[in-house]
């Protein structure tokens, strides 16, 4: 949570530097590092995506449908 109300900062920052015209590279500069943040965010879910639930379900003998869903999930966390 704490790294999801840093990324709200951020948000709240460049559109501070929005409104107030700020120079066009300092505010992609930001964009990029809020963008780091929240693939960071999304690695970290996905860990514990694969920790938990993914892991459960190869022990309970269902790990070919969990690690399709996986699959997806990763595929849909590399597009933009």
């Amino acid at each position: 949570m704490a790294r999801l109300k840093r990324i709200e900062g951020q948000v709240k920052g460049i559109m501070r530097m929005v409104d107030d015209g700020r120079y066009c590279p300092d505010i992609l500069q930001q964009v990029a590092a809020m963008t780091a943040a929240t693939d960071e965010v999304s690695l970290i879910l996905l860990r514990s995506h694969i920790n938990g639930c993914v892991r459960d379900a190869i022990e309970q003998q269902q790990g070919d449908e969990s690690i399709e869903d996986l699959i997806a999930v990763v595929r849909k966390v590399i597009r933009r």
